[in-house]
């Protein structure tokens, strides 16, 4: 049967070689199915809404500022090691549309456990409106997913193995979801230690988390344990923020516009 021939175009180069490097990590899931009802309320409350994908990774980060597992990265160089960074660096998924393709790209957010929901919200409403080459990470993505193979290879595992600089190439953690397409990726992979997931939320606050976890740096049981914590969390510290703000009276959409002056 005759087709055609498709080129790989800088973006899916990307990808093929993010794979190449997330494809022999022993990866494991642990998933729970939460009630985040009072984050729902919270969040209905507020004009506009914050993003699901901003209160889950400030939630994340909160997480990780005391789970010290999560922050931390199996180093192969110059020995096998594990490394433990002193805050977490989110690598965010985004969909965006470049010369005509529908492509994932990821934006860095470098301390979003600092960074309060309004600043963290304006973020990645730039990472996914703006135009891609006003983006850092995106520029810097494309532009080496041009480079030859063995040069891109090269340059990733040493982002990803020496160990100062894999937080500021890649990020500690990764937060790629597709619940508001009403599905969720049951196997995704990462260079990463954990990637967290989630599915569709309910309307009674019921949905389903997933922190999919590289089993050389932590254990199931740390990341069960981290999934109840981080439940509460989210109906805990996320939710008091959430109130804090509608309590002073700033919506989030003035404080974004604070946030972007």
């Amino acid at each position: 049967m005759r087709g055609r021939t498709i080129r790989l175009s800088p973006a899916r180069r990307l990808v093929g070689d993010l794979m190449r490097f997330s494809i022999g990590i022993p990866r494991v899931t642990v998933q729970r199915q939460m009630n985040i009802r009072p984050l729902l309320e919270a969040r209905s409350a507020c004009d506009p809404r914050p993003s699901w994908t901003v209160l889950f990774l400030k939630g994340y980060a909160l997480l990780s500022k005391e789970t010290p597992d999560l922050r931390r990265a199996y180093i192969k160089f110059p020995v096998h090691q594990l490394y433990e960074y002193p805050e977490s660096v989110a690598s965010v998924a985004h969909e965006r549309e470049h010369e005509g393709e529908r492509i994932v790209l990821l934006s860095k957010i470098k301390g979003p456990e600092q960074r309060p929901i309004p600043e963290l919200e304006k973020l990645i409403r730039e990472a996914r409106s703006l135009p891609i080459g006003e983006i850092k990470d995106f520029r810097r993505s494309l532009k080496l997913a041009r480079a030859p193979a063995l040069l891109r290879w090269s340059m990733m595992w040493l982002g990803l193995n020496l160990a100062k600089r894999r937080g500021h190439y890649f990020g500690t953690f990764q937060l790629s979801v597709y619940s508001g397409l009403g599905a969720e990726s049951l196997n995704p992979l990462t260079p990463l230690t954990t990637l967290l997931n989630y599915g569709p939320i309910d309307a009674d606050g019921t949905v389903t988390v997933r922190i999919h976890y590289d089993h050389r740096v932590m254990d199931g049981a740390s990341v069960a344990r981290a999934l109840e914590r981080f439940e509460r969390i989210l109906n805990g510290e996320v939710v008091d923020e959430l109130k804090g703000l509608a309590h002073d009276g700033t919506s989030i959409g003035a404080a974004i516009a604070g946030a972007s002056s």
